[in-house]
Order: structure tokens, then C-alpha cells, then sequence
């Protein structure tokens, strides 16, 4: 093996090693961890909100188009 060779080698495992550590530090990092796990929840709380909020909305749109349907199938046979 050559010094060129072997220096990047040595590049190499430095990059392998640093990123490692990256990841290990964002493991070791409760605080951020934590805060994105609240981020995730509450945007499904909110999404749950919307949609027990405007439920009742969207059955009522289906109750009138299926009325209007039902009058105008009804109208045109009269």
C-alpha cells in the first residue's frame, strides 16, 4: 500500500468516523428528540380537530346533493 494510498484510507475513516459521531450526537440529544416528537403530535392532534370540526359540514353537503338529486330525478318524471 502506498502513503498516498494510505492517507486516503485515512480520509476516508475520519469522514466514516465524524459522521458517526453526527449520528450519535443526535441520538444522545433528548431535548431535540423530544421537541420533534411534540411537533409530530401536535400537528396530528390539529389535523383531528379539523376534522371532528368540520365533519358535521361535509355530512350535510352530502344530505343536500343527495336531496337534490332525489328532487330532480323526482321532477323530471312529474
Amino acid at each position: 500500500m502506498t502513503a498516498d494510498e494510505l492517507r486516503q484510507e485515512i480520509e476516508q475513516t475520519r469522514q466514516r468516523l465524524g459522521e458517526t459521531v453526527d449520528e450519535l450526537a443526535a441520538k444522545a440529544d433528548v431535548k431535540a428528540r423530544a421537541r420533534a416528537k411534540v411537533a409530530e403530535v401536535s400537528g396530528q392532534v390539529r389535523e383531528s380537530q379539523i376534522v371532528r370540526h368540520y365533519w358535521p359540514v361535509a355530512v350535510a353537503a352530502g344530505v343536500l346533493a343527495a336531496g337534490a338529486v332525489v328532487i330532480w330525478q323526482w321532477r323530471k318524471q312529474v
